[in-house]
């Protein structure tokens, strides 16, 4: 092939505004971007020796003559630790850098691993998927400290302030602010006693019923040398069946629902609390009544005040209603887990503001108040809680004491360091009161701040006002549609996609970026075979979305709350309480001379007809970043629409999008390449509705005649990535997933099969044609942080698994260093380990260890000569095989439409870029593509 270029400029200075994470750049040169074809119990003591030096150090600003000069704020973010919760922290240390670089302040990333050793990492590590990514390069990669003193010493001289991201141990108990507190280290949050007393669940039970509050009775375990009879008198006191009552059995000393389990009867509870300790994930374990007839909320608790005075307002609660369908698991069902907390299904809806009445709201936002000042919190916090029904389990009259008036408010976890992803319930709740993410995380960080007289705040909150509707603009601004949504089983990926697409373009001045839903269709709800019409098109709604409205967690929330806005009860009740919280605020901040006030607004969102969305597209000359994953956004028919009306958009275009969203005809166009090194998969097709009229013994040895193999993947011919993907070991297998097709269920639980498996998001559709493809074995990748050797493999088949995005203009695609992808959970990688931040582990580029550079710049070659054969543009990821010897590539799949969640691989793959592109950098060179497209 011959060499081919093509150039794509964007200046960075003065474009990039409202303080992100690569402002920095607006002083540097303009960047070019060329595309070529080519154990849980412990104290943590830290020795407490004080340092009495002066805190003069710490200014950052000073007076020269009666001039003053102003510095950075310079806020040391740290995240990691060694609970199992540091992928969660690594996503909220992203956020964070997201929201607060620049515009006066200066951030210095670092991370502490699972054996508490501290690193300074640079702030690219951030958009890892996972720590499993980088730790084991990190003694290479980072600059590390000898011990946690030698860190603590680091950052005495290195940053003004420290704001600690780390969720669970070491970052809630008072480990880190214990460390910080022995050098007089200014930091975000509360203290280490107070830490200490409210991360404990059973210590912070016993604070509750200190200061009068309700708490869930409970029984505290220790050890696994567990006396039946303690724990059968504790059933009977509570009322509780000793052979079936039912109990939640938990760390006492974990968060995020980790460990979490659903317990029947004292026999049960002792045994599952006694696995708990020997997982070693806590030696303390509490067992605590089950709540019926409760409903569920979590509420974020804002200081306001300055100083040493506390002023602490409680914004919008959001309630938290489980949906109890799908896995016929009671145990699984009752829970709010891991799971249901950070991978956006229908298993779990939030109302912000609950679905209560207005005087149990209010009652909340009292009561939680009064608990954050009781337990000496400081600067913000989250509070779990339940408002109980009449005829709950739980009775007011034996746990309420001291005249508190809400017997039916019960508080039952203390979040210290509250979850900061994107949708997190820190910002849903702070957009609903005007709060943008920048905006909430400045005010924390200046309330943290004026504690300490010296920190003199030189930076500035932005004041723009954000999350309008109205397409009406000033000066040379060019107009940016992101949409998002649809019905397929990917549509909550395609809702993280399309707001991390939004997020990070919204950072661009001469930008006016709308985000859009496309709703779920409603027609195609009952899992019968999908019939597109032109008459459903014309059905298909679009909403243009506000600030607030798009940090729901699922397409349905959105929806609905979209439908909430435009209904007048509802619309009333939200706006009174706004105004309530907005008042609490104020009260507190109107004397605050950094604060200039709220700066988002929280219109009505606006409804169109896809048809009437695309002509307004047109109008508005907008460019149309597309963000719906599978269906119409991926199939060519959206892109048909869009081109019909003039409207330029992201990724490729009608026939490569038709081609690739069938994989048949994907491997069909590229069946003639195998000179070049580029193979496919050898493929049976089977119609859906025959499988399941016919004898499942017949059709498994059909398939080991035809595929001469006895291991299948099957999955559907046209749906996204991850949904319906399965290893098939045996008939028996086979039998199970038809069923699962049958019966429409939502998901396989893990470990169904034979073979381990993680969780199988089933489709939302039953597809019309399954393919049936042989299994191909890979070499086992282990990432382990207990091994000397923290990566290994063995190498013995020479194949590995890798995804690798390609960007550029039609001809001239360039391929990304590939990433390899490691499967924790089976042989299939599951939806969570593809898309959910903190799980799944890819390593990007693949070490040289693994694949030589020469077979690696055979693979890219291959894979540009994929996208060039297929006719891709602007950028698509290509999922394959290949063999770490010789670079040749054998073809899983090509998405056009591909994941842009905040840590997906395509944002790794472009920090690996020379220079590296910033998300912000990469979304703005996709959209320049989208501006170049010629239509055919």
């Amino acid at each position: 092939m011959a060499s081919m270029s093509i150039g794509v400029s964007l200046s960075m200075t003065n474009v990039i505004g409202r303080g992100d994470d690569v402002a920095r750049l607006a002083t540097a040169a303009p960047t070019t971007l060329k595309l070529k074809h080519q154990k849980s119990s412990r104290s943590w003591n830290f020795g407490r020796k004080r340092r009495l030096t002066s805190r003069a150090t710490r200014t950052v600003s000073y007076s020269v003559g009666e001039e003053k000069i102003k510095k950075n704020l310079r806020v040391g973010l740290i995240c990691g630790g060694p609970s199992a919760e540091r992928g969660i922290s690594l996503n909220s240390a992203r956020s964070v850098l997201d929201h607060i670089q620049g515009n006066g302040i200066s951030v210095s990333c670092y991370y502490i691993d699972a054996h508490l050793k501290a690193f300074a990492i640079s702030s690219a590590q951030l958009y890892s998927n996972t720590p499993a990514d980088f730790d084991f390069k990190l003694e290479s990669l980072a600059q590390g400290f000898s011990s946690l003193s030698d860190f603590a010493e680091h950052l005495v001289s290195a940053v003004d302030i420290v704001f600690p991201v780390i969720h669970g141990r070491f970052g809630e108990d008072g480990g880190i602010q214990e460390l910080l507190e022995s050098r007089n280290i200014p930091f975000v949050g509360t203290g280490s006693s107070e830490c200490r007393r409210a991360f404990d669940k059973f210590e912070a039970s016993l604070e509750l019923k200190k200061h009068g509050f309700m708490s869930v009775p409970n029984y505290l375990v220790q050890g696994t040398e567990v006396y039946e009879s303690g724990m059968a008198q504790w059933f009977t006191d509570n009322r509780l069946d000793l052979e079936v009552g039912k109990v939640v059995v938990k760390p006492a000393r974990a968060g995020s629902s980790i460990g979490v389990k659903v317990a029947f009867g004292v026999k049960d509870s002792i045994k599952k609390a006694v696995e708990l300790i020997l997982e070693g994930i806590d030696d303390r374990v509490v067992v605590e009544v089950f709540i019926n007839n409760g409903h569920e909320f979590t509420a974020i608790v804002l200081d306001v005040g300055s100083g040493s005075d506390c002023h602490p307002v409680v914004l919008l609660p959001s309630e938290v209603q489980l949906q109890f369908h799908g896995s016929g698991d009671p145990e699984e069902d009752a829970i709010f887990d891991y799971r249901r907390k950070y991978l956006p299904t229908q298993q779990v809806t939030y109302h912000t503001p609950p679905c209560f009445p207005i005087h149990v709201i209010k009652s909340i936002r009292e009561e939680a108040s009064l608990l954050f000042q009781k337990l000496g919190l400081r600067d913000f916090a989250r509070i779990d809680g339940w408002y109980l029904a009449p005829t709950s389990n739980i009775s007011s009259s034996s746990e309420t004491s001291r005249g508190r008036k809400s017997g039916n408010i019960i508080f039952t976890d203390i979040n210290l360091i509250s979850g900061m992803e994107q949708n997190s319930f820190l910002f849903q709740q702070a957009s609903k009161v005007g709060f943008s993410h920048s905006k909430i995380l400045r005010t924390i960080l200046h309330r943290a701040s004026s504690r300490l007289p010296h920190l003199t705040c030189s930076y500035e909150s932005s004041h723009l006002l954000r999350g309008s509707t109205t397409l009406k603009t000033s000066g040379d601004v060019q107009k940016v549609f992101v949409i998002f949504g649809g019905d397929t089983s990917e549509r909550q990926v395609s809702v993280m996609s399309g707001t991390n697409v939004w997020m990070n373009l919204q950072r661009f001045i001469d930008l006016k970026v709308t985000p859009c839903l496309l709703s779920p269709s409603l027609t195609n709800s009952s899992g019968a075979f999908p019939d597109k019409t032109e008459s459903d098109l014309d059905n298909r709604e679009v909403w243009l979305l506000p600030y607030s409205v798009v940090l729901r967690h699922t397409a349905e929330e959105i929806l609905a709350e979209c439908l909430e806005g435009i209904e007048p009860d509802r619309a009333l009740f939200t706006s009174l309480l706004q105004k309530q919280v907005m008042e609490d605020l104020m009260d507190g901040l109107k004397n605050q001379s950094w604060f200039g006030g709220f700066d988002i607004t929280d219109e009505l969102p606006m409804k169109f007809s896809l048809r009437e969305w695309i002509k307004l597209a047109s109008e508005a000359q907008a460019t149309v970043f597309i963000a719906v994953h599978g269906g119409i956004g991926e199939d060519g028919t959206l892109q048909a629409l869009l081109e019909d009306e003039g409207v330029a958009y992201t990724g490729p275009g009608v026939l490569a999008s038709r081609t690739c969203m069938d994989k048949v005809m994907t491997s069909q166009a590229l069946s003639h390449l195998s000179e070049f090194g580029v193979h496919t998969i050898s493929k049976d097709v089977k119609r859906t509705e025959d499988i399941m009229h016919e004898t499942i013994s017949n059709i498994w040895d059909e398939l080991i005649t035809k595929l001469r193999c006895l291991t299948f993947c099957v999955k559907p011919a046209r749906d996204g990535c991850s949904t319906g993907v399965a290893r098939l070991c045996s008939a028996e297998d086979l039998a199970v997933y038809v069923q699962a097709l049958k019966d429409c269920l939502p998901r396989i639980p893990p470990n169904t099969l034979s073979k381990t498996h993680g969780m199988i998001e089933m489709p939302n559709i039953t597809p019309e044609f399954l393919i049936f493809e042989p299994f191909v074995e890979t070499d086992e990748i282990i990432v382990s942080s207990k091994a000397k050797q923290q990566l290994s493999w063995k190498g013995t088949r020479r194949w590995v698994e890798i995804t690798v995005g390609v960007i550029g203009k039609r001809g001239s695609m360039r391929s990304l260093n590939p990433s390899l992808t490691v499967k924790e959970s089976g042989d299939i990688l599951s939806l969570e380990e593809k898309f959910q931040g903190g799980t799944g582990i890819n390593l990007t580029p693949p070490p040289p260890t693994i694949m030589s550079k020469d077979a690696l710049k055979r693979c890219k070659q291959g894979i540009e000569l994929i996208a060039e054969t297929l006719g891709l543009e602007g950028f698509s990821r290509i999922d394959a095989f290949v063999h770490v010897e010789t670079g040749e590539v054998l073809v899983i799949e090509v998405n056009t439409v591909p994941g842009m969640t905040p840590s997906t691989v395509l944002i790794q793959q472009a920090l690996a870029e020379q220079p590296p592109m910033y998300p912000p950098q990469f979304f703005r060179v996709l959209l320049h593509l989208a501006t170049e497209r010629e239509f055919e």
